[in-house]
């Protein structure tokens, strides 16, 4: 397969439906958590998304979750267009972004950790996390039974 040319991005408010279909996919296997149109909307500067030709083919965010510490979520790449590194390019725009705000810690919980143990992560308990634990695990489904693994990168 020849490389492919791919252009990370900010996404805009005409990436809101593309955005939700594709974390949909997702979130139908169990494996992110869904987002609504209006919610996605609302956030859309903290998207990232991947283009190849003008067709997005990827998105991840970077979300605020203290003074030095930020959390990738919602990256996922779609189907068709996975192994051939995009999702590693949207790490790195996300993680440029973090550095951008000051922002040393950058951490995910995923079922991925492979891919982010090649991007530099480590894993980590997610208790060193009350910001997450406190934010947006109270009002998980999967709250008492969490199976995702915390992981970790610490910018320079």
């Amino acid at each position: 397969m020849q490389a492919v040319e791919v252009l990370c991005r900010t996404a805009t408010t005409d990436d809101v439906e593309t955005l939700y279909q594709l974390i949909q996919g997702y979130a139908d296997k169990g494996v992110m958590l869904p987002r609504s149109r209006e919610v996605l909307a609302h956030l859309v500067d903290t998207f990232v998304v991947a283009e190849i030709g003008k067709e997005v083919v990827g998105c991840g965010a970077l979300t605020k979750l203290g003074d030095n510490l930020v959390e990738i979520r919602s990256l996922g790449i779609t189907d068709g267009y996975k192994s051939l590194g995009i999702g590693s390019k949207l790490v790195d725009k996300l993680l440029e972004q973090a550095k951008e705000q000051g922002i040393t810690k950058v951490m995910a919980l995923t079922y991925a950790v492979p891919f982010f143990e090649r991007n530099g992560f480590q894993i980590v308990e997610k208790e060193i996390f009350p910001e997450k634990v406190w934010r947006d695990c109270v009002n998980c489904p999967k709250q008492h039974a969490c199976d995702e693994i915390a992981v970790l990168r610490e910018l320079a």
